[in-house]
């Protein structure tokens, strides 16, 4: 852990020694607050809760996830970094666990900035704290899955935009696979099994359960299995094309 704790201090100490950091995180701020309060109708809505500054966040790192996942193995790949740095005296594991962390901690770091929102439905009211909390793990544990995925899909390639297109694309699958839209355009032809796992594996369907209150293991269980199956994935990845 000594080892992975240095590649993660390493890599979250790089987000923010250029304006990337910075860049992302304002832009996460201005649009989250946008989305709430002018789309989302925060204050005319006459309830305490964040459900409309939550219902947005998969469409946000759907779009900012990717542009952070993209660099963590393409820019490596690109720049022929990856080899001496898979050198040193680390492990597979250790490597894609450490850039891992970093990512997902500096998407944290953003998603804990936001705290104003909270401290804003306090003043106006009496919302549940708990559901509240939840709908923060839950948006936390939604970001480290796409970040996993990221990470794995940008092991494949040493261009950071196809790392980007490819990532959104996959994750916009993973996001609205359960939705009405396609289950719909389904619905009639397609086995009740292939619909029932589609909408299993959408990441709208157990996200929007955790921000309504609906505290169920299983949703928190489907996000670390994501997590935890992709990153098994980037390692092998990283292992295979580490010499291309």
């Amino acid at each position: 852990m000594r080892t992975t704790f240095i590649i993660f201090r390493r890599e979250l100490a790089s987000y923010f020694a250029t304006p990337l950091a910075y860049i992302f995180i304002v832009i996460f701020l201005v649009m989250a607050g946008t989305f709430a309060f002018f789309i989302g109708n925060f204050f005319n809505r006459g309830q305490a809760d964040l459900q409309p500054f939550f219902q947005f966040h998969p469409w946000l790192y759907l779009v900012l996830i990717p542009a952070l996942s993209m660099r963590l193995w393409a820019e490596e790949r690109k720049s022929g970094t990856i080899e001496l740095f898979l050198t040193m005296p680390i492990s597979m594991t250790q490597a894609v666990l450490g850039k891992f962390l970093a990512a997902w901690a500096f998407a944290g770091i953003a998603l804990i900035l936001t705290f104003p929102f909270w401290i804003t439905v306090n003043l106006l009211g009496s919302p549940d704290n708990g559901v509240i909390v939840a709908s923060y793990i839950g948006s936390f544990l939604m970001a480290g899955a796409y970040l996993a995925i990221g990470g794995a899909l940008s092991a494949l390639t040493k261009s950071q935009i196809i790392a980007f297109v490819v990532t959104a694309a996959v994750c916009f699958f993973f996001t609205v696979s359960g939705s009405s839209i396609v289950l719909s355009f389904l619905n009639g032809w397609a086995p009740a099994g292939v619909m029932t796992n589609l909408a299993f594996f959408s990441f709208l369907t157990h996200f929007n359960a955790i921000i309504r209150g609906v505290i169920d293991l299983r949703d928190l269980v489907f996000f670390v299995t994501v997590i935890g199956l992709c990153l098994f994935a980037n390692a092998i990845l990283v292992d295979l094309k580490k010499a291309d």
